[in-house]
């Protein structure tokens, strides 16, 4: 199947783990393919031979059809939501959403269909490493991660869709959890098979990833996969061996005793639940350094924040990651420290790298120590087990 046989897409951002997926596929669907991004990034690996333009300002060369990442508004071209909706159309299509857990649950949909033999095609907004990447091109089922961060996910239209769970973790978009609510519902209405996964029971089998947010992610696959064919029964084998997407509960190394582990957790739930499997995975402390992402994010969160770090034996703050948001007077990481609870050994870090140094002289054999956020923390468990002695 070449749907897009004849097109030149021109992705604006085409580093990004969205905009990269979209030109995979495009590709694979028969399109010729070129973008632009401000700086390399690993998931253009997978975009071997196609044209690419890396320059501080965006670069649109004429002739081509753009698709344009909702980072860069001022380009006049098509909006990613709006290509992804184009997508989603032309296959039988599984759309995952959720405050939490969309990415894992759409990388162990896609990982079963894969190792039964199905042929899907996926679209995941993280490295599947199993899967050899974020995006695959396979005849089958099209398995997409939804995005409702700027409402987008209402523009798709799939067979099946699942929502893993509902939150207000976007203060930017939406006003409260009503909101979110209320989007997610009029979404679903206009799907013909649908998993709430807050309904489900988590899974109850023994799987390569810990913790219960992770049962539960199993929990709505595995609804899902019936939804699509799959009996449980086979289903079930292939999920116990899913160790994960990049950037969820990662294992990054280990010295002198000291377990290194990343994570994309930057809401509250997620972290709480983090630690939680951390402890699943240890008997000695859990420490963690942590990266605030967006200033909008943690004004309104700073104390739940907080709270979900307290139930690690000792936290690291850095300064937030800023990401598309500008700075706000009065908010800065330092709320976060302010809100934990008091006896816990915390520290103030104002970048990543002292953040790392720190926590590395924190830690003794035994200890699992997490760093966390959705920003570029991802930089510290290599510099923390550097700095271990």
């Amino acid at each position: 199947m070449r749907p897009l046989a004849g097109r030149r897409i021109w992705f604006v951002g085409i580093g990004g783990a969205g905009l990269s997926s979209y030109a995979f596929l495009s590709r694979a669907w028969g399109a010729e393919v070129g973008g632009w991004d401000r700086v390399e990034t690993p998931y253009l690996r997978s975009l071997e031979g196609v044209r690419l333009e890396v320059a501080p300002e965006p670069v649109v060369p004429d002739g081509w059809e753009v698709v344009v990442s909702s980072a860069y508004p001022g380009v006049a071209g098509t909006a990613r939501a709006d290509f992804l909706a184009e997508l989603v159309s032309l296959r039988r299509s599984i759309v995952v959403a959720g405050a939490h857990g969309k990415t894992t649950t759409t990388g162990m949909i896609a990982f079963v269909l894969a190792e039964l033999g199905l042929d899907p095609a996926w679209l995941v907004g993280g490295e599947i490493a199993q899967l050899g990447g974020n995006a695959g091109a396979g005849e089958g089922w099209l398995v997409v991660e939804g995005d409702e961060s700027d409402r987008t996910v209402e523009r798709l239209r799939p067979e099946i869709a699942v929502v893993t769970n509902v939150e207000l973790d976007h203060h930017a978009t939406f006003g409260s959890e009503a909101e979110v609510e209320e989007m997610f519902e009029a979404w679903l209405a206009e799907v013909p098979q649908i998993v709430r996964g807050w309904e489900l029971e988590p899974a109850e089998l023994e799987l390569a990833v810990p913790g219960e947010h992770n049962r539960r992610n199993a929990a709505a696959a595995l609804a899902a996969l019936e939804l699509a064919g799959v009996a449980r029964t086979d289903a079930a084998p292939v999920l116990a061996r899913f160790r994960g997407a990049g950037r969820r509960f990662e294992l990054i190394g280990e010295k002198g005793g000291v377990t290194v582990v990343d994570d994309y957790a930057h809401h509250p739930s997620e972290i709480e639940a983090t630690v939680a499997a951390a402890r699943e995975r240890t008997g000695g402390r859990v420490l963690v350094l942590f990266q605030p992402h967006l200033y909008s994010r943690t004004r309104h969160l700073a104390h739940e924040l907080g709270a979900a770090l307290s139930n690690a034996d000792a936290a690291c703050v850095t300064e937030i990651y800023r990401a598309r948001e500008q700075p706000v007077d009065g908010v800065t990481g330092k709320l976060v420290v302010d809100a934990l609870r008091p006896g816990l050994r915390a520290g103030w870090a104002p970048s990543v790298e002292d953040g790392a140094r720190l926590v590395a002289a924190w830690a003794r054999r035994g200890d699992l120590v997490l760093t966390v956020g959705a920003g570029d923390v991802e930089r510290a468990g290599p510099l923390v087990l550097e700095a271990l002695r």
